[in-house]
């Protein structure tokens, strides 16, 4: 009972936070110059969460090697991902290459 509570709480506090904002966006008119400057907010979010995730897999220590299969991952997704600029196909290239270097390492 206490989780649904609590599950309960939580969708209501992010509905009273967004809804007003969701409400008003017909009336409220940007600048163009901040609809720019928001169009870089998902890039950079995106980078705060995957970058740290590739680079510090033990969560202590910076793991910039040959060891660290989500960096080979996160390399061959970004190569992949501007030679063919297709999403699936960089999703699939990249998990491909993290799971193939992490059986590689398993045999080193």
């Amino acid at each position: 009972m206490n989780e649904f509570l609590l599950i309960s709480g939580m969708a209501l506090v992010t509905f009273l936070i967004r809804y007003p904002i969701i409400g008003m966006s017909g009336r409220i008119k940007l600048s163009p110059q901040f609809l720019q400057v928001l169009s870089y907010v998902p890039p950079a979010v995106l980078t705060a969460i995957v970058v740290p995730a590739v680079l510090i897999p033990s969560g202590d220590q910076i793991l910039v090697d040959y060891t660290n299969a989500r960096l080979i991952g996160a390399i061959a997704a970004i190569l992949v991902g501007f030679w063919r600029k297709n999403l699936l196909l960089t999703i699939g290239v990249g998990m491909a290459a993290f799971f193939v270097w992490q059986w590689v390492l398993t045999w080193l």
